[in-house]
């Protein structure tokens, strides 16, 4: 891919096949009904959730940012938190900006949405998600640790 950067727009229905397939890339175990129902989630409720795809040459799609509105875990009223759910930049359009353009375009949809800030996760091993949080400004502010037990 050269030139400029793919247009930024809302995913509607017809994106799924393509939307889908990205998501894949980003998250392997989010297949067939999951990935599904997680793409209707997304377009059934704009007010609430953001689905913003990379459309390059041809209508092909080449990113996605996906983001959504939590409650702010700060004491007293506060504006919801803006949350980066997903981001993910085909490998045809990596190294060119395509990501930041998509973080930003997302974190605009938040500032619409009344959010003062903007939250995001990434997997303490993930080094790559790590990085390129650190170059979109993010900084890190906690680490969690998940526990499980099974249940007979």
């Amino acid at each position: 891919m050269t030139g400029a950067l793919p247009r930024i727009r809302p995913a509607t229905p017809s994106d799924c096949p393509a939307w889908g397939r990205l998501r894949r890339a980003l998250w392997p175990a989010c297949t067939g009904h999951r990935n599904i129902e997680e793409m209707r989630a997304f377009l059934a409720d704009p007010a609430r959730q953001a689905a913003l795809v990379a459309e390059g040459r041809k209508g092909v799609l080449v990113g996605f940012v996906e983001a959504s509105l939590r409650p702010n875990y700060r004491w007293g009223p506060q504006p919801p938190l803006g949350y980066l759910e997903g981001l993910y930049v085909a490998p045809s359009g990596r190294r060119r900006g395509l990501g930041r353009v998509l973080v930003r375009t997302a974190e605009a949809w938040a500032r619409s949405k009344g959010c003062r800030e903007m939250g995001s996760d990434a997997h303490p091993t993930n080094r790559g998600s790590r990085a390129a949080h650190a170059a979109y400004g993010y900084r890190e502010r906690e680490r969690l640790v998940i526990f499980t037990k099974r249940l007979a």
